[in-house]
């Protein structure tokens, strides 16, 4: 394979060897460094980086591995470990794994990364041989699964894909923990395995006819354009780009083609890759289409469909633009989600670097992704909740794996990236104000930027040259900052500012020539789009959460208001060394401590906060005083009561359930489900010769869920169930048919309607 001179590639590393020469492609004015320049000092990111480090060291390889051996017909060497990687999106980690191994490796040289990638770059090829296909996977039934395709038969609900849960995510995140290995250790045999997946891709799908392959691209793709450019840009070989092309859609990347916002009622992670691909296939091709969806995409994502940390969905779903007042639950803001917004806002930031775009990086990178990780154990959250009075839930180190694991594997390995950005000007670009070290080779210099930030307002910023040079240091002037003060070597200077607003100071650097930034730090709010009366409070980048306890408060009456139409004069800062705010006199039923999101790990907390008029407080407490009463009144009928999703009174019960039946929590009660024609039935005490009723509860979050009721076997009721205010449970009753003799009767929850039965969070046989 013939290597050309240089490549640019994105969001996890913007310059490396190799890459295609193309009149075509465009020409971008600021490149990332390459992490292996750039140390992390201490700081909450080296804090994260060294669990990471940790928990990636203590994966086992061949346990990643075990069903690449198995469906390749070798012997597998450990066992497989549980959660996802048992289930129907196995192998997803192992690519992931690859990438956050290699990252690490390349910052810290630590020789275990490389030996593990390196061993499981290896046992791929010799997995990928066996095969004789040049296809290697882990997806349970994969074979029936690709000939299928192959035969254009296509089956698909959203994200199954001919019985298999989103097999192009999961082929997707092995060639792109290929692609790092190759990138990021120099391994040979990675590229050759990637780049022979490749081949078994296009051909398997450049033979379909367009409405097969459109039929196929319903189902979640992950980013298997982007890979593919990838590897047309270390190639140079066209197909790979035509392969690229072949993984685009029409009904998200056309819509946004025209400028047209496709996500409301979408599933987000599946369709921010597609905005990725479409920014790499931009910087290859100079395609002005591409550059549409991918800008357009982000502003549109940012600006209708974001919350205050710079998360996106709810239940991995975007709703109406603009529309996120009623969409806050345990369940909002995929990390993977963020996760890729970051990677598509380092492709826009070298077009034209600009600090709206920083700003977002920075607050999205401090308020959700930093914030994503248990800061004593390393583990990760799922989604990063923003109910009110919520708390976050953590993976599990072997029994988890799912896709939020995996890019925070990643997540947490790369810190240095978009903290600089050399312009190709020769100028610095200050994104980040994180402490760190640059070892800048083209100008033989180290750049070291020490600070407290956020918990102080300045960073320092010292020059080290053998040789005094002349360049220019751009630094982002911050949206949150009034004001913005620069010294150099302690004298005040008076820096111009261009128009995509970073801060110039244009001069001869001599060594340790130091420029000091000064930044105006305060307390501010940020409404919801569509309630001012619902704010989230912040300083600096900072979202601060309100801290609420240990136990988790009544989820309707029992986080605190604010009683106070100016609440920031009553809100006090009352410590130098870190963010602990107080409010005075503004919350009912009591004042609160706030501090960074980014600082919860076990305790309940409050981002968002409703602010009350006296005269709306008292229609609350009323409202709050006639739920009690439903509630009394519902516990005096009660016969028998089952909490469901419980493993005690689910065996007490003596509830079965089919396959596709999960547990679930949502504000903080298990619930359980049933999925497309799978049922769960289990038995409760009635009353002879009374008129008793079935409560089910649901909660508002679930919605368009269909399923019928079975009583003893015999039809009670369909439930068209169109949900309700998000983090509201609701109870229900279903009439009984009288019985003749007390017993024990069965109830069955069946999906039956090509709908999921439930979430049902409660069970109740009350007397009529």
């Amino acid at each position: 394979m013939q290597l050309s001179k240089k490549i640019i590639l994105f969001g996890l590393i913007l310059s490396f060897f190799g890459g295609v020469n193309n009149a075509h492609a465009q020409q971008i004015k600021a490149t990332s460094f390459p992490i292996k320049d750039i140390q992390l000092l201490n700081s909450p990111f080296s804090n994260a980086k060294k669990l990471d480090s940790g928990y990636i060291l203590s994966l086992s390889a061949n346990r990643l591995l075990h069903r690449f051996h198995k469906y390749a017909g070798l012997p597998v060497k450990d066992s497989v470990y549980g959660g996802w990687e048992s289930d129907g999106l196995s192998g997803h980690t192992l690519g992931h794994y690859l990438s956050a191994a290699a990252m690490m490796y390349s910052t810290t040289r630590t020789k275990a990364f490389k030996t593990n990638v390196d061993y499981i770059v290896s046992e791929l090829a010799i997995c990928q041989n066996a095969r004789k296909t040049g296809y290697v996977g882990a997806i349970p039934n994969e074979d029936t699964l690709w000939a299928k395709i192959k035969r254009s038969e296509i089956k698909s609900s959203g994200f199954d894909l001919n019985g298999a849960w989103s097999p192009w995510y999961t082929v997707h995140k092995v060639m792109a923990g290929l692609m790092d290995a190759y990138y990021f250790t120099n391994n040979k045999q990675a590229l050759e395995v990637a780049t022979k997946l490749a081949d078994w891709t296009y051909d398997l799908v450049a033979p379909l006819s367009d409405s097969v392959r459109l039929k196929m691209l319903n189902c979640e793709y992950g980013g298997m354009n982007e890979v593919l450019a990838n590897i047309y840009a270390v190639s140079g070989n066209t197909k790979y780009l035509k392969a690229a092309h072949l993984f685009e859609d029409d009904f998200v990347m056309g819509k946004l083609a025209n400028q047209i916002d496709p996500m409301p009622g979408k599933h987000s992670n599946t369709n921010v890759p597609k905005a990725i691909a479409a920014a790499r296939q931009y910087e290859l091709t100079g395609s002005l289409r591409d550059s549409t969806i991918a800008s357009y995409f982000w502003h549109t994502m940012v600006q209708k469909h974001s919350y205050v940390i710079g998360g996106n969905s709810n239940y991995e779903y975007c709703g109406d633009a603009g529309k996120l007042n009623d969409r806050l639950s345990d369940a909002t803001c995929e990390t993977c989600n963020t996760y890729n917004m970051l990677k598509l806002t380092s492709h826009l930031f070298t077009w034209e670097p600009n600090a709206k775009l920083g700003d977002y990086y920075e607050r999205a990178l401090y308020n959700h992704i930093l914030a994503s990780q248990h800061s004593k154990t390393g583990m990760m959250t799922y989604f990063l909740p923003l109910r009110m009075g919520t708390a976050k839930q953590f993976s599990d180190s072997t029994n988890t794996f799912t896709c939020c694991v995996g890019s925070g594997m990643e997540n947490h390995s790369k810190y240095e990236e978009s903290i600089y950005f050399q312009g190709n000007d020769g100028s610095l670009y200050v994104n980040l104000f994180i402490p760190s070290e640059l070892n800048w080779s083209a100008k033989k210099s180290k750049i070291i930027q020490t600070t407290s930030f956020p918990n102080s307002n300045t960073s320092t910023i010292i020059y080290q040259g053998k040789q005094a040079q002349k360049f220019a240091i751009k630094i982002r002037k911050p949206s949150w900052s009034r004001s913005v003060k620069l010294m150099v070597n302690n004298v005040s200077y008076n820096y111009s500012q261009d128009k995509n607003g970073f801060m110039i100071v244009n001069r001869q650097w001599n060594n340790n020539d130091s420029l000091h930034i000064v930044f105006d730090m305060h307390l501010y709010k940020e409404s919801m789009p569509d309630n001012e009366n619902r704010i989230a409070f912040l300083y600096g980048p900072v979202v601060l959460a309100g801290h609420l306890g240990k136990s988790m408060p009544d989820p309707v009456f029992g986080t605190p208001v604010i009683m106070d139409t100016n609440p920031l004069d009553k809100i006090n800062k009352t410590s130098q060394e870190a963010l602990i705010f107080k409010w005075n006199a503004i919350g009912k039923p009591k004042d609160i401590q706030m501090m960074p999101l980014y600082a919860f790990n076990d305790d309940y907390y409050s981002v968002y906060w409703d602010k009350f008029t006296t005269a709306e407080w008292v229609l609350k407490e009323k409202e709050y005083e006639a739920e009690k009463i439903r509630v009394q009144q519902i516990e005096s009928r009660t016969i028998d009561q089952f909490r469901i999703g419980e493993m005690q009174p689910e065996r007490d019960h003596q509830l079965v359930a089919t396959e596709k039946s999960y547990v679930s929590d949502a504000v903080g009660r298990m619930g359980r489900e049933a999925r497309l024609n799978n049922h769960f039935q289990f038995y409760m005490k009635q009353v002879a010769h009374e008129k008793c009723s079935l409560l089910l509860t649901y909660i508002g979050d679930d919605k368009g869920r269909k399923f019928d009721i079975l009583v003893n076997d015999q039809y009670l009721t369909t439930v068209e169930w169109e949900g309700g205010i998000t983090g509201r449970f609701y109870d229900i009753e279903y009439p009984l048919p009288i019985i003749e003799s007390n017993k024990n009767s069965k109830i069955t929850i069946l999906a039956n309607h090509g709908k999921t039965a439930g979430r049902v969070f409660g069970v109740r046989i009350l007397k009529n």
